[in-house]
């Protein structure tokens, strides 16, 4: 089977993720070109992975024909990205979330939500721990879920963690969000570290959402995905048990509660000479996860990204589901919004049903 060939429209911090996974999986992938918008960019992507550059969707289309193509600009880029794709005829991935507002998604999704050729880049929920833990809940090892608990990353990104794990689709809701601010210091940002160790005022935001038969809680300390002086936390709470973290704690038979931690293997340490990589993840003596990309040695958050290429790539091709229809996207940015107005408004926010509902 011949890799699958995809643009980029975009040259951020994000689309580097693509190109080094593509480059490290040759075999899969390949990038056969990016749009930009300056001559100086295009000399750096040239420079940097050898890649044909051009000023327009329609151009790298038209030149490339790609099985699909990644919106990875900006938000109000990406929107028009998207509608060029679509009208083309062809498959796009848009980076998180599809649209600005609220508003924004309700015309996106009437312009290009009957098309089919939309999915979203989200990809949390396929990151090695995570896809473990779900896993888990859908073997029904602790039952019905009925809540979920995320102190990991923020928003959309959050709120798809929630709905995933609870295995809700589009409900209406009932948003409850709180935000106040404590003196924490921040070392670490996107750049590497910050210098400063003086604590700073930094923001904690604490929702609630009202699923109807299910509960999610949502807290984020602003720059949590770099931050290590806050932990992660994630608790799915079920009918016939807890999986708290790494610990997983039911009532396999009457009078007896069994708790079990969730494993994972990673080689390379101490003896282990077959280099540096995680392996798989096992629970109870079961492989409930298993590295995808042995050898590439990705960290977690480029083993979710590549899953979701890859899975993208194999949607495009008529080989595989789709990893994340645009549906999905939409409704975990419209729960995410509804957090940051109920904390402007100082009361809970109910979300409807919304036309992307019909493709649920």
């Amino acid at each position: 089977m011949t890799a699958a060939r995809f643009g980029i429209v975009g040259d951020g911090w994000r689309a580097q993720f693509f190109h080094r996974i593509a480059a490290a999986l040759p075999e899969r992938l390949e990038v056969v070109g990016v749009v930009v918008r300056s001559s100086s960019t295009a000399d750096r992507v040239a420079a940097n992975w050898g890649v044909a550059t051009y000023s327009s969707v329609a151009e790298l289309i038209a030149s490339q024909h790609p099985d699909f193509v990644i919106a990875s600009g900006p938000r109000e880029v990406n929107v028009g990205v998207m509608i060029d794709c679509v009208e083309a005829g062809v498959a796009v991935l848009c980076e998180t979330p599809p649209a600005q507002d609220a508003a924004g998604l309700r015309e996106l999704w009437a312009k290009v939500g009957a098309s089919g050729l939309v999915q979203v880049a989200e990809q949390y929920l396929l990151m090695p721990m995570h896809a473990a833990r779900r896993r888990l809940v859908e073997s029904g090892a602790i039952g019905q879920p009925t809540s979920v608990q995320v102190a990991s990353t923020h928003l959309y990104h959050a709120v798809s963690m929630i709905r995933g794990l609870l295995g809700v689709h589009f409900e209406p809701t009932t948003v409850s969000a709180q935000s106040f601010t404590a003196p924490l210091i921040d070392p670490l940002g996107q750049k590497g570290w910050t210098g400063d160790d003086e604590p700073k005022p930094i923001a904690t935001t604490i929702a609630t959402i009202d699923f109807g038969s299910a509960m999610g809680l949502y807290d984020f300390t602003d720059d949590q995905w770099h931050n290590q002086l806050r932990s992660r936390r994630l608790v799915i709470r079920g009918s016939e048990g807890e999986i708290s973290n790494d610990q997983v704690v039911r009532m396999p038979e009457p009078r007896t509660f069994l708790e079990s931690p969730i494993i994972r293997r990673q080689i390379g340490y101490d003896l282990d000479l077959d280099g540096y990589d995680t392996d798989h993840i096992s629970f109870e003596g079961d492989i409930i996860w298993r590295n995808p990309y042995p050898g590439a040695r990705f960290s977690d958050e480029e083993i979710a990204i590549a899953t979701i290429l890859t899975r993208t790539a194999d949607w495009a091709r008529g080989e595989g589901p789709a990893p994340y229809p645009l549906a999905e996207g939409c409704q975990d940015h419209l729960i995410g919004l509804a957090i940051e107005e109920s904390i402007a408004a100082g009361s809970p926010v109910i979300t409807v049903r919304e036309p992307w509902a019909v493709a649920g």
